[in-house]
C-alpha cells in the first residue's frame, strides 16, 4: 500500500497510512481496558498528550495494536453534523501507550520521508478545509469516506523542508495564539468591568459621598439613605400576559418571543407575525418584557422595548409586559431587573417542573427593590448608556482583533504548506 515517491505532488495514501477507527465508547468484559481519545478531544485540542482527561473504554487486542496513538500521528474528525466540522485535526507528539483512537475519527500515520507535524499543518490549511467541506456527504449527518481522505492530493517538499515548515509554523502560530489569548482575557475583563459598573450604579447610585443605609435585602446590601426600598410591583402601572395565538410569517403584527430578549435588549432579527391582536397588548417604547417560563439559567431575563420596535408589535404568552409608572425610568429598571443578584434571587424562588421554571407575575411583583427618586433614575440610566456603549465598543474591537488574528493564522499556515513563503532560512 505504501511506497515512497519522488513526485512533489501526490495522494495522501501514497505518503501515509490512513485508517478510520472502529473503537466505540462501550465497555465489554471480554476486552482490555483502555483510555479513549474521542471526538471532542480532537475537536477542541490541537495536540493530544498525556495529562488530558481521556474517557475509559475497552478494546480488543487487534484494536489496541492498530489504534494505539503513536508519536507523529495526526487524527482528524471524519463525521459531524455540519460539513465545516469535518477534517478538524489534532497532532500526537509522543507515544501514548494505553490510549486508543475512538470512533468517528480517522488516523493518519506518516510513512517514510514524511514529517507528522507537517501532515497536521496540511489539515489546518484553508484549501484542505474548503476541499473537505465540499467532499463531505450526507444531510443530517455528514461524513468523509475513506476514498475521499485517501485521495487528498498535496504538494510534498523534501523531508527536511517539511520539518522546517512545521517548526516555523509552531513558532509563529504560538505567537498568534498568545495574542488571541490576550484579547480574550481583555474581553472577559471588559465584560466583568461592564457588569460591575452597572451593578454599582443601579444599587449604590452615582454619588459616592451620600449617606447609606442597610436595605435589609441580602443581594442589595447598603443603598443610599434617601432611596425608597419597596415591593417591585409599586414601580409598575400595569402587568400583562402576552398572546397565545398561533404565529405565522404572513401577518402584519410582529410578535416578540423569548428568543428576542438578548442581554437586556431586544434582538429584532427573527420575528414571527399574527393578523390581529387586542390593541391593549401592543407594545410601546419604555415597556419591559420579562421571560416568565424558561430554563433556570434564562428565566426572568428582561428586555427593554425601544422605539425601533415600531407601533404594530405585540408579545407571546411566555413573556410578561411590565409598564413603569408615570415619571419612572424604564431604562433604570431594565438594568436593575437584569442585575445578577436580583436574577439569582428570582430564579431561586421560581416554580420548577420538568426542567422548566415558571416565574409568576404576582410572585415577581413581591420582590423588594431599591427605587431612587425619578431624577436620579434618569441620571443613572444616562450615565450607564454612555459607559455601557463604551465597554461594548471595546469588546467589539477586541473580538474583531481575534477574528483578524485567526484569519492571519490560517493564511500563514496555508501559505507555508503550499510553498508561497520560503521558510528554509526562517525556521532556525
Amino acid at each position: 500500500h505504501q511506497h515512497s515517491r519522488e513526485e512533489p505532488v501526490d495522494d495522501l495514501k501514497h505518503r501515509c497510512l490512513v485508517f478510520p477507527s472502529n473503537v466505540d465508547k462501550k465497555s465489554y468484559e471480554t476486552e482490555a481496558p483502555v483510555l479513549l481519545c474521542n471526538y471532542t478531544d480532537v475537536y477542541y485540542s490541537d495536540v493530544i498528550a498525556m495529562g488530558m482527561e481521556f474517557m475509559s473504554a475497552t478494546a480488543s487486542p487487534q484494536q489496541i495494536e492498530t489504534f494505539t496513538l503513536r508519536a507523529g500521528d495526526t487524527i482528524i474528525t471524519k463525521d459531524s453534523e455540519t460539513a465545516d466540522d469535518i477534517g478538524i485535526s489534532a497532532f500526537v507528539p509522543n507515544d501514548l501507550p494505553g490510549v486508543v483512537c475512538g470512533y468517528h475519527l480517522t488516523m493518519i500515520r506518516p510513512g517514510e520521508g514524511v514529517s507528522g507535524s507537517f501532515v497536521k499543518r496540511l489539515f489546518d490549511a484553508k484549501p484542505t478545509k474548503a476541499h473537505l467541506e465540499v467532499s463531505a456527504n450526507g444531510l443530517t449527518r455528514v461524513g468523509l469516506g475513506q476514498y475521499a481522505i485517501d485521495n487528498l492530493t498535496f504538494a510534498w517538499p523534501p523531508r527536511e523542508e517539511q520539518t522546517a515548515i512545521a517548526t516555523f509554523l509552531d513558532r509563529e502560530t504560538a505567537k498568534i495564539d498568545a495574542l488571541v489569548a490576550e484579547q480574550q482575557e481583555l474581553i472577559a475583563l471588559l465584560q466583568e468591568k461592564r457588569q460591575a459598573v452597572i451593578s454599582h450604579a443601579v444599587t449604590k447610585g452615582l454619588n459616592p459621598s451620600v449617606p447609606m443605609k442597610d436595605s435589609g435585602v441580602e443581594w442589595l446590601g447598603e443603598v443610599p439613605a434617601h432611596w425608597a426600598i419597596s415591593l417591585l410591583k409599586r414601580a409598575f402601572s400595569s402587568v400583562d400576559y402576552g398572546i397565545s395565538e398561533s404565529l405565522d410569517s404572513d401577518g402584519n403584527i410582529a410578535i416578540l418571543r423569548m428568543g428576542n430578549i438578548v442581554d437586556g435588549h431586544l434582538d429584532l432579527s427573527d420575528l414571527k407575525y399574527v393578523n390581529a391582536v387586542d390593541p391593549a397588548l401592543l407594545l410601546r417604547a419604555g415597556d419591559l418584557l420579562y421571560n416568565r417560563t424558561n430554563s433556570v439559567d434564562l428565566v426572568g431575563k428582561v428586555g427593554l422595548v425601544t422605539a425601533e420596535v415600531g407601533e404594530a408589535t405585540s408579545f407571546a404568552s411566555y413573556l410578561v409586559r411590565l409598564r413603569v409608572r408615570s415619571g419612572a425610568c424604564a431604562k433604570y429598571f431594565a438594568q436593575l431587573l437584569n442585575h445578577p443578584g436580583f436574577l439569582g434571587l428570582v430564579r431561586s424562588s421560581a416554580f420548577v417542573a420538568i426542567g422548566q421554571c415558571n416565574l409568576n407575575p404576582n410572585r415577581y411583583g413581591e420582590f423588594i427593590v431599591p427605587i431612587p427618586p425619578a431624577a436620579e433614575q434618569d441620571a443613572i440610566a444616562n450615565f450607564l448608556e454612555s459607559r455601557v456603549y463604551e465597554f461594548d465598543r471595546l469588546v467589539i474591537e477586541a473580538k474583531a482583533a481575534v477574528n483578524l488574528l485567526r484569519e492571519r493564522r490560517t493564511a500563514l499556515i496555508s501559505a507555508a504548506v503550499t510553498g508561497q513563503i520560503d521558510v528554509r532560512g526562517l525556521s532556525a
